[in-house]
């Protein structure tokens, strides 16, 4: 290991050596890249996750003033693949940087690619918000390039977090947008009823019985055989036990459908939500009688 760091930082010093000094036609920033990609990968072969970072960023300044942005891109990408071990912060900024250089070559797929990526290191320290923000900026640019499937997960991702911070209108339209798209789909239009499920969990969850049942028609009208699945069944069952306020049979409901497809946790979760609410307003009326 201490081997491969003095190697790393022997590079190193020579390429700022190289920068320091003077060259005909910008051979000297060459010269320095070729020594900073040396050193890179020295110190990741030592594991020193912050020096290879830092290393990779002097590379992408080299390309930079050798005009080559996509050469550039790729540096900060390498910087924030040895950031993501050791500091979440920058490994952020660097892929931000990548994706700005992506963008202005028009390179919209690697930079769909790297906002996704950001969003997934946000989903880790579970800032959900940001992360929402980054794989809608993702899946607006995967759409873009026609990567229907990968956007579609975007999206979902997008969905999921938005009923976990309780912004159930929005995740309700993008479930439902999703399902629109993918009814008429011979790939995606097996997912429909799970994307359609989900939509009807978030309804259950703004608890509008109204709401939840004109939802109800409107995802029969879509899919016809949306009416027959053991998903639209738990759906039906579920509002008819808010409607009369009984907590026993959402239970059952859930038990039921659970015994047969396990529910993730996500769905678990928010079926819980909406439990409570039951629980507590069986209580609310226990106390009024």
């Amino acid at each position: 290991m201490g081997d491969h760091i003095a190697r790393g930082e022997d590079f190193e010093n020579k390429a700022e050596k190289k920068l320091g000094g003077w060259a005909l036609f910008g051979s000297k920033y060459e010269d320095a890249a070729d020594l900073f990609d040396k050193a890179g990968n020295c110190f990741k072969l030592a594991k020193s996750w912050d020096k290879a970072g830092a290393v990779y960023v002097k590379l992408a300044n080299c390309h930079l003033k050798l005009d080559s942005k996509h050469e550039a891109a790729n540096a900060y990408a390498d910087a924030a693949h040895c950031y993501k071990k050791s500091n979440i912060k920058e490994a952020v900024s660097c892929l931000e940087q990548a994706v700005n250089f992506f963008l202005d070559i028009g390179r919209l797929n690697m930079s769909a690619r790297y906002y996704k990526e950001i969003a997934e290191l946000y989903e880790q320290e579970q800032n959900l918000d940001q992360a929402i923000n980054y794989y809608e900026k993702a899946a607006d640019l995967f759409q873009s390039e026609d990567v229907t499937t990968t956007a579609n997960q975007c999206k979902q991702k997008v969905a999921q977090f938005s009923a976990q911070i309780e912004k159930y209108p929005r995740a309700i339209e993008i479930f439902e947008e999703i399902a629109r798209h993918s009814v008429n789909n011979n790939l995606l239009k097996y997912g429909v009823r799970g994307h359609l499920l989900n939509a009807g969990i978030c309804q259950l969850c703004k608890g509008d019985v109204v709401a939840i049942n004109n939802a109800l028609e409107q995802y029969q009208e879509l899919d016809p055989t949306f009416s027959g699945t053991r998903e639209c069944k738990l759906l039906v069952d579920l509002a008819a036990a808010i409607d009369e306020e009984d907590v026993a049979k959402f239970t059952d409901a859930v038990k039921e459908y659970d015994s047969m497809t396990q529910l993730d946790a996500w769905r678990t979760t928010l079926l819980l939500r909406v439990k409570e609410t039951l629980k507590a307003k069986e209580l609310e009326e226990d106390d009024l009688t």
